[in-house]
């Protein structure tokens, strides 16, 4: 029995281990990396960009790219995860907006929708095996698949507020989803972030696991549930189910552009990310 390897573009071929097939070579300059089980037909996506998986430009091209990559291969599942041991992923790459090229700030933030196009409409069903801390743009990609399975003593939520930014209506209809509105509506304003426990009891994931292998393992479980499911039945009724949300992004989309260009270059704006990253600074030394 084999497996398929999907690095990047590039398709191998390996021998089938217990669970997931393991690279046959170092991968540390690929920003993801998918597994693809034969066995089952689920697929892991790997982000693969350390020390903290920051959603820059060329990361969200290659998650983009893999999440096609993975429907082209009709798989039956989509696990997201992290290389990371204690970070899922940290949200956007500041520095993609602190000071930036204009230009490049525009194919940022088209690459963000792009993202979230693919993995909130996805056509096969979708989980994260949370394995680290998940704020922002790492919680808007764990909220966007179907499924959530968190390792415990992290946390999770979009905080953006937190930054002094507002996270854009696509970001809280994802949040919507997955919780009740009023509880969604008090963690948007706060910037509220939640730790697993938390988490688990409002609903915002699904079920906690005691290691990623684990979490790796009920994420299956839960693609399992759908084996009497009629495929094309199942999502077509997880695309009526967003459609709304999809729709109202995509006939925005370029609006949504202008306001995150406009917003981000207010002084008041760069001056706050620009304290933030000291603060970083400090903290690293």
């Amino acid at each position: 029995m084999q497996s398929a390897l999907i690095t990047g573009k590039k398709i191998c071929s390996s021998l089938l281990l217990r669970n997931w097939v393991r690279p046959l070579s170092a991968a540390s300059d690929k920003l993801t990396n998918v597994e693809v089980n034969d066995k089952t037909g689920f697929a892991k996506l790997t982000m693969n960009r350390p020390p903290v998986n920051g959603l820059n430009l060329d990361l969200l091209r290659d998650l983009h790219q893999s999440i096609q990559d993975i429907e082209k291969n009709k798989c039956r599942g989509l696990i997201l995860t992290s290389s990371s041991n204690t970070i899922f992923s940290a949200g956007l790459d500041i520095m993609e907006m602190y000071k930036p090229d204009q230009e490049r700030l525009k194919q940022f933030w088209n690459a963000l929708q792009d993202v979230w196009l693919a993995l909130y409409g996805s056509a096969v069903p979708t989980a994260a095996a949370i394995n680290g801390h998940s704020p922002a743009g790492g919680c808007l990609l764990a909220t966007s698949c179907e499924y959530r399975v968190m390792l415990p003593k992290y946390t999770i939520g979009l905080n953006e507020t937190q930054l002094g930014i507002v996270a854009p209506k696509w970001f809280m209809s994802t949040f919507r989803n997955v919780l009740p509105r009023r509880i969604a509506e008090q963690a948007l304003t706060q910037g509220k972030m939640f730790t697993s426990d938390e988490a688990l009891k409002i609903g915002l994931v699904d079920e906690l696991a005691a290691s990623k292998e684990e979490a790796l393992l009920k994420c299956e479980k839960f693609f399992a549930s759908f084996s009497k499911t009629d495929p094309i039945a199942r999502y077509l009724t997880k695309k009526q189910l967003r459609h709304n949300d999809i729709k109202e992004l995509l006939d925005e989309r370029v609006q949504d552009v202008e306001n995150f260009v406009l917003f981000v270059n207010q002084p008041t704006v760069q001056k706050g990310l620009g304290l933030y990253l000291e603060s970083l600074k400090k903290k690293a030394k």
